[in-house]
């Protein structure tokens, strides 16, 4: 079934058709024609632009669309709340900086695709199936990653999503306010979560590690985090001040940047100090302050945790945690049902973070598939995936979907 020749059965040119009419749709919405890579981010006029696709997609099929007090996105074949909960699938829309375009997109059009393909089929589910398009999951604006779904679970407080800024200093409440959603009722949502039986979210591999198999099952994702570092300095002239009255924070920014790759290596995790905000940030200054965000990520919290350790101690300076979510191992007997439904494919671990470690986390069973990514490069209009494994992708989402809402004693 993850063959590219998996849709070809009865309702598969359908599937195959749907796909590719809302691929191309959605392609050029947010694209910057100078990088070819993506800008939607939460909130701003790209991402809402994904919205309403999002909703006209679903009023396409007859389904039910709700949006929750988070502003996630749902849209239901059948009532989870008069037939129990239900198997959900989905990701988001939103983009980092000049990102690809599959990260994040092709879980979503491949979930409305293979709903196109078990209705062609006749197939009914005897669970409701459901639809998600979770908000800011890169926190490329506000700065929190996998807001929609941590607000949801009540892993992030409301008062402090409200209170996040952006580079111009918009609140995310304010950026709510204006596309019309009110943020007076972010939080934890029972009545949502009791929804959701089942998760599983199809995703592009950000790496090389499934080789020549168009698809995989994710085994669980990596501790991970970000911290801020507030590095504070003396502005003064660059030409005119002498080496050696300068207090330059960049100095000590450049020291946790190396400190950063050498403590990544050392404890076999990965670092990267991405962002960095400099005041005044003029050419012929020495800057007064410089803020740094730090991403560490690994095999297990000790070595996470001692990266951060060792890049503070390189620019002596306390990080503060803006983020942080503990090592995910997605539920064996899911993943191992899932696994069974497809015949067998390849099992791989990823760093990168997604919802569906956040419900798992939360205690939602859940599960994740990859699409292979051959370029190996992503968060960059580099990413990419073949037509062939994106149609094979549907094509196991089909399967999965089928087999999980048959009975309704699906799950973990």
């Amino acid at each position: 079934m993850t063959e590219a020749s998996g849709l070809d059965q009865q309702g598969s040119s359908g599937g195959v058709e749907s796909f590719d009419r809302m691929w191309a749709d959605l392609l050029p919405v947010g694209r910057d024609p100078r990088t070819g890579g993506y800008r939607r981010f939460a909130w701003g006029a790209p991402d809402l632009t994904c919205r309403e696709w999002f909703a006209s997609e679903a009023a396409r099929r007859g389904l039910d669309l709700v949006v929750d007090r988070n502003g996630n996105q749902w849209a239901w074949w059948g009532d989870p709340d008069a037939d129990g909960p239900g198997v959900v699938t989905g990701s988001h829309l939103d983009s980092v900086p000049d990102g690809g375009a599959y990260d994040g997109p092709l879980g979503i059009v491949s979930a409305f695709a293979a709903i196109d393909v078990l209705r062609a089929r006749g197939w009914a589910p005897a669970r409701p199936v459901g639809i998600v398009a979770f908000t800011d999951e890169e926190g490329a604006r506000f700065g929190i990653a996998c807001t929609g779904s941590r607000l949801l679970t009540g892993v992030l407080d409301p008062d402090r999503a409200r209170g996040l800024t952006d580079s111009d200093g918009n609140t995310l409440a304010q950026a709510m306010a204006r596309a019309g959603v009110s943020p007076d009722h972010l939080g934890h949502d029972a009545e949502t979560l009791r929804r959701v039986g089942t998760f599983v979210e199809l995703h592009v591999e950000q790496g090389r590690g499934l080789g020549n198999h168009p698809v995989g099952v994710a085994t669980g994702i990596w501790p991970h985090g970000r911290w801020r570092l507030d590095l504070a300095g003396e502005a003064n002239h660059a030409g005119t001040t002498r080496l050696e009255d300068r207090d330059d924070p960049m100095l000590r920014l450049a020291a946790a940047v190396l400190a950063a790759r050498e403590a990544a290596t050392e404890h076999e995790a990965v670092a990267t100090i991405g962002r960095v905000a400099v005041v005044p940030n003029g050419t012929n200054a020495v800057p007064s302050s410089v803020q740094g965000w730090l991403d560490a990520r690994g095999p297990a919290e000790p070595a996470v945790r001692a990266v951060v350790a060792e890049v503070a101690a390189a620019a002596a300076v306390e990080p503060v945690e803006e983020s942080w979510t503990p090592e995910v191992r997605f539920p064996a007997a899911l993943r191992g049902r899932v696994e069974t439904a497809l015949g067998g494919v390849p099992e791989l671990p990823t760093a990168a973070g997604h919802d569906a470690g956040i419900l798992a986390d939360a205690g939602v069973p859940s599960a994740m598939l990859f699409v292979r990514n051959p370029s190996g490069v992503s968060h960059s209009p580099a990413e990419y995936a073949e037509p062939a494994d994106c149609h094979a992708g549907v094509a196991a989402l089909v399967t999965v979907l089928a087999d999980l809402a048959s009975d309704s004693g699906a799950g973990g």
